[in-house]
C-alpha cells in the first residue's frame, strides 16, 4: 500500500500526513471516551472536561489545516488511511464492515479504494 503525498509540495504533503494521523488518533480517543461514558466509568465532571478537551483539539486541528492550507492533502491521505484500515480489518475478520467498506460497485474495497 502506498500513501500518495504531494511531491510537488513536500511540506504540505508531510504536514497532511501528520495531521491525518493525528485525526485518526483523535477519532480513537473519541471512541474510547464514548465507550467509557456508555460504561458509566466517568463522572459528569470528567465527561464535561473530556468533551471540552476533544473540542479544543478539533478546533486546533482545523485551525492548523486552514492556516497551512493543507485541508485537501489531509483529506486525501485520510481517505487512503481509512481505506487501508478497512481493508486490514476486512482481511482479519474475513468479512466486510457494514456501512464502512462497501463501495458503489458493491465489492470489497482494496487499499487503493477499488473493488
Amino acid at each position: 500500500m502506498v500513501v500518495d503525498i504531494d511531491e510537488k509540495n513536500l511540506k504540505h504533503g508531510l504536514l497532511g500526513l501528520v495531521i491525518a494521523i493525528v485525526e485518526v488518533v483523535t477519532d480513537t480517543l473519541k471512541a474510547q471516551a464514548t465507550h467509557r461514558m456508555d460504561g458509566g466509568s466517568l463522572t459528569e465532571e470528567e465527561i464535561e472536561r473530556l468533551g471540552e478537551a476533544l473540542m479544543e483539539l478539533d478546533n486546533a486541528i482545523d485551525e492548523i489545516k486552514r492556516e497551512q492550507g493543507v485541508s485537501e492533502a489531509v483529506q486525501s491521505v485520510r481517505g487512503q488511511l481509512d481505506d487501508l484500515a478497512n481493508t486490514v480489518i476486512n482481511d482479519l475478520l474475513g468479512a466486510d464492515i457494514p456501512g464502512e467498506v462497501r463501495r458503489a460497485s458493491g465489492g470489497k474495497a482494496s487499499a487503493r479504494g477499488t473493488a
